[in-house]
């Protein structure tokens, strides 16, 4: 397709919906099992509720949260003696397991579902196990203690599963509970490898359960395991189709192995979803899929799409959807900027402060830092690489130890490329070369398809800069052993190996990238060498 054609493909997609719906589309029929996936779910309630608790703990599985909340409030309304109803609306309000650091407010909202469940009705002993598990989530509203109360939930959960062998949910649930004491710096990955364990063979006997396709994607979500996830990833869409989570999580594995073009498609699908859902569950959904969508149109050099996915996700007002809403709103941007080397734009991104989550903010602050630099103008880095320690220190106090990490390797980078620009080339590339370093031995968050910029990319970069050619060579190639199907790590490949010399190698590198991305739009100068460079004898 022409530009145009492309562009006006695009727009329709993105196009039709205010950008922030004031409700839910929750109308209608109630949502069917070929539309959310097949689960069996036991409970003392009453039999006549059977088929809306099925329903409610599938919207569960799938992070579909508000709308699994309305069932499960629905079904305490209509049996006031149902204890896993409560259970139900508890963890819908703890809602994404992998997602940040709770606030007390969210605390003690699902602290008081909880004690519902444990002063209503009869529960059964294995019910009973189930409500006192997710009791511990909201043991303490001190942020601090989150990973001690995962932990704890995840021994009751096996307890639970251990308890009653025949509940196979039990072990679903265990299973995911484990995946969340999984840390990026565990590179043996046995808690991925053992949360996949329970999940692969259950997946087997029960493949339309949205729940097990889910988790396998998240159990195997770091670059060594993320081919074993393939399967579940590409099922998992067909399984629950109506859910906008369930259509986006594919990309998660896709992106891992530079899958681009099956993640730009299933996350079109789910912002599609997202935009018919509506409400701020709908707006947080479909940000979350512009995310990955951007970051995939990037790597395709399909900047007409990436900046119809920017223009709207720029659209939400930040007030009325921030929170965790917030890390999308400010990742598009500053990749749009830095996937493009558009370094003067990246300085001027706009802030967006972010008081529950402020590692968002450092986003920006790491980009404008990067884009000063690079753009030549060095010293104007010095108040966002300030503001990136004073973030650091923050998350340092709340003990949001993961977030802490990630935004201080950010100052790191960002000081390195000051260094670097202001003259000392051998110190800056000391000092980005700890960073990468320390990269390496973490991960990315599951909101993210990926770092802002890689910072052993980066690295490459200035190596290159530096006239180090063949470190630089060793830099891309590290990347790309790690991320995949980057477009700014192959097209850096190509030019360290021409630095080196070797015309033939960095023609394979730019064939590779030529491939990937087909007959893109793009007017990147780095894309016109890459096809200048292929080309010539």
């Amino acid at each position: 397709m022409n530009i145009r054609i492309r562009m006006a493909a695009v727009m329709m997609c993105l196009a039709g919906a205010p950008a922030f719906a004031q409700h839910e589309n929750h109308g209608g029929a109630p949502l069917s099992a070929d539309q959310i996936g097949l689960v069996d779910f036991q409970t003392s309630c009453s039999p006549a509720l059977k088929a809306d608790m099925n329903r409610a703990v599938a919207l569960l599985h799938s992070f579909w949260f508000p709308e699994s909340r309305r069932e499960f409030e629905a079904i305490a309304a209509r049996d006031p003696q149902c204890a896993m109803a409560h259970w139900g609306v508890a963890l819908t309000h703890w809602g994404n397991p992998f997602g940040g650091l709770r606030t007390p407010q969210t605390i003690a909202t699902g602290r008081a579902a909880i004690a519902k469940a444990q002063a209503t009705g009869t529960p059964t002993r294995r019910e009973k196990g189930y409500i006192d598990a997710a009791a511990g989530l909201f043991a303490s509203d001190d942020v601090t203690t989150q990973r001690a109360r995962i932990e704890a939930f995840e021994q009751a959960m096996g307890q639970v599963a251990k308890d009653n062998p025949e509940d196979v949910e039990a072990r679903i649930f265990w299973a995911l509970a484990v995946a969340q004491t999984a840390t990026p710096t565990d590179k043996t990955y046995a808690a991925n490898l053992k949360s996949a364990e329970i999940l692969e063979v259950l997946f087997k006997k029960m493949p339309a359960h949205p729940g097990l396709a889910h988790y396998i994607i998240h159990a195997y979500d770091t670059p060594p395991l993320a081919p074993r996830g393939l399967d579940a990833a590409r099922r998992y869409a067909s399984i629950a189709p109506a859910v906008p989570h369930a259509l986006h999580m594919p990309s998660h594995t896709f992106t891992r192995v530079g899958e681009w073009k099956s993640s730009v498609e299933t996350n079109r699908r789910s912002a599609e979803a997202a935009r018919k859902a509506g409400g701020l569950a709908g707006a947080g959904e479909e940000l979350h899929a512009l995310d990955y969508q951007t970051y995939a149109y990037m790597q395709l050099a399909d900047d007409a799409a990436a900046k119809a996915a920017h223009d709207r996700a720029v659209s939400f007002e930040a007030g009325a959807v921030g929170g965790p809403y917030a890390f999308a709103l400010a990742a598009i941007p500053a990749r749009f900027a830095l996937e493009r080397e558009a370094w003067t734009e990246a300085a001027a991104l706009t802030v967006r402060p972010s008081p529950s989550a402020p590692y968002t903010e450092a986003i920006t602050h790491f980009a404008r830092a990067i884009g000063a630099a690079r753009a030549g103008t060095p010293a104007a880095a010095a108040a966002d690489i300030d503001r990136l320690a004073a973030i650091q220190k923050l998350l340092v106090v709340t003990k949001d130890s993961y977030w802490a990490e990630q935004v201080d390797i950010q100052r790191q980078v960002a000081q390195a490329w000051k260094v670097f620009a202001e003259g000392d080339k051998g110190k800056g590339v000391e000092l980005l070369s700890a960073a990468a370093d320390a990269e390496d031995l973490t991960d990315k968050s599951a909101v993210s398809p990926g770092p802002i910029a890689p910072a052993r990319e980066l690295l490459g970069f200035m190596l290159l800069e530096a006239g180090r050619g063949q470190e630089a060579l060793v830099a891309f190639q590290k990347t790309m052993a790690k991320e995949p199907g980057r477009f700014l790590g192959l097209y850096g490949a190509g030019r360290a190996a021409e630095a080196t010399g070797n015309k033939a190698a960095a023609a394979a590198f730019y064939k590779q990238l030529l491939a990937m991305v087909g007959p893109a739009p793009s007017g990147r100068p780095a894309l016109a060498h890459a096809r200048q460079m292929a080309s010539a004898r």
